[in-house]
């Protein structure tokens, strides 16, 4: 699968942001942080922000239930 650029001024991929959410960011403050997303022209904020909220609903749907005595 190829990679889409969301953030061209800093090089941040679909791919970046999934692994981001994979590896617990869940806010898109904290993406900015570890990607730079976002954080120049603006632009991409919209598609970065949907990006991370279906990365991480797939991420949480992915953890197993647990039992709650």
């Amino acid at each position: 699968m190829r990679a889409m650029y969301i953030c061209l001024c800093n090089a941040v991929t679909d791919h970046d942001i999934r692994r981001a959410a994979a590896d617990g960011v869940h806010s898109f403050a904290e993406l900015q942080a570890r990607t730079g997303c976002s954080d120049c022209c603006g632009c991409c904020e919209q598609e970065a922000r949907s990006t991370l909220d279906h990365a991480v609903t797939q991420v949480l749907s992915q953890l197993p239930i647990v039992a709650v005595g």
